[in-house]
């Protein structure tokens, strides 16, 4: 039991979350590596949403409800983390999950839907291997999509994932949107829309700002869209960086 008054309790807790995930069986074992890096990154950021991660997540939301057929890729560190909040985005932006892994098997899939189906979500690719084809241009496990969900999809959500896989999305036509702590990874320079921000802070918005759009026409939601320039934001999200640590040099 971690106790509340220790002043790294959230970064802690969240780290509990991964181990009780790797527990489980959702979290490969490479995951908790990955989630370190992560931590470090969230680290130099000074473990808070900029105004460069505001800007993206409300552009993410702006193209998830602007698309016909969007869809969420969930790996096993997306579940441990925030399958709630992961399902509930799936639901107030009409965007299906699909189970979509880089260390694969048949247990860890029908696992993490498990946990995703407890967390509220509904429609669930990927939990088995029926209607799957091979996505073009990568050669790791996560080729492997269903013909219904992510390889039919015009957007594609990929939260904690790796460079290959969006590029290999944005080679097959489809707009990516990543949610990465690391604005240097491939999987950030890639991507069209790029959250550098820790998810379990990045969800919660991103399902107020899809909240507040059902009620936005397309032209609003297009002008948001438009104005959006990853290139930029990333920029700001380093320059972020650099601010934070300069702030903590010693005098």
């Amino acid at each position: 039991m971690i106790p509340r008054s220790h002043p790294r309790y959230e970064s802690l807790r969240i780290r509990e979350m991964i181990v009780s995930g790797y527990e489980s069986g959702a979290v490969a074992a490479e995951g908790m590596l990955a989630h370190g890096r992560g931590e470090a990154f969230d680290y130099l950021m000074g473990e808070k949403t900029g105004s460069a991660a505001a800007t993206a997540i409300r552009a993410a939301a702006a193209a998830m409800m602007l698309s016909s057929r969007s869809i969420i890729s969930v790996n096993g560190n997306v579940a441990a983390l925030c399958s709630r909040d992961m399902a509930s985005v799936s639901k107030i932006s009409k965007s299906p999950i699909e189970i979509n892994l880089f260390y694969n098997s048949p247990g860890r899939r029908r696992i993490i839907s498990g946990i995703m189906r407890r967390a509220g979500a509904e429609r669930i690719y990927g939990a088995d291997s029926d209607d799957t084809a091979v996505l073009p241009g990568i050669e790791s496990n996560r080729r492997h999509a269903c013909v219904q969900g992510i390889l039919s999809a015009d957007t594609v959500l990929v939260a904690l994932e790796d460079g290959d896989h969006t590029e290999a999305l944005q080679k097959a036509g489809k707009r990516v949107i990543a949610i990465d702590l690391n604005p240097l990874s491939r999987t950030a320079q890639s991507a069209d829309i790029t959250i550098v921000d820790n998810i379990v802070r990045a969800a919660p918005l991103l399902i107020r700002y899809c909240a507040q759009m059902t009620a936005y026409h397309q032209e609003p939601l297009r002008a948001i869209l438009d104005s959006f320039d990853n290139k930029y934001n990333l920029d700001q999200s380093i320059t972020q960086i650099q601010q934070y640590v300069e702030s903590q040099r010693i005098a």
